[in-house]
């Protein structure tokens, strides 16, 4: 079949589903929001018990990480992140997930060369980038 580029586009344009943006931007919302309602509880729950802001916020992060990975290997996050899509990429979950995802995907090449290699390989890029931009953003703030 010999198409020019527009026609393919417009061929492309005909066949692919239309996304429903609206549904998803609300579903991905109101889960987002639910972890996050979920860590101010967590957090609640720290700051009664006494413990100082500083402290019930690393406590709070630290348990959050840890569902993450729990319900990651449960295969619960997964199911959850194909129903809620951009809401279960709230920073600290997300991030916890796309470490432990690759970790079990990977661990039946071995602990070194499988599940510790391969452990980063998402969350790496995010990691070493992060770092820069900090590095370049305090450059910035710190000429200006």
């Amino acid at each position: 079949m010999n198409m020019t580029p527009q026609e393919y586009q417009q061929y492309v344009k005909q066949r692919s589903p239309k996304s429903p943006i609206v549904k998803d931007t609300v579903i991905a919302f109101i889960v987002g929001g639910a972890i996050c309602v979920i860590g101010q509880l967590i957090m609640n729950g720290f700051l009664s018990t006494g413990m100082e802001k500083t402290d019930a916020s690393s406590a709070t992060s630290i348990c959050l990480v840890f569902l993450s990975a729990l319900f990651t290997g449960l295969n619960l996050y997964n199911s959850l992140a194909r129903f809620a899509g951009a809401g279960t990429l709230v920073p600290i979950t997300g991030f916890a997930n796309s470490v432990v995802s690759p970790a079990i995907d990977f661990k039946s090449e071995g602990f070194v060369t499988g599940m510790a290699a391969k452990m980063f390989t998402v969350a790496g890029p995010v990691i070493v980038f992060g770092t820069l931009a900090s590095a370049v953003y305090g450059v910035i703030l710190m000429l200006l």
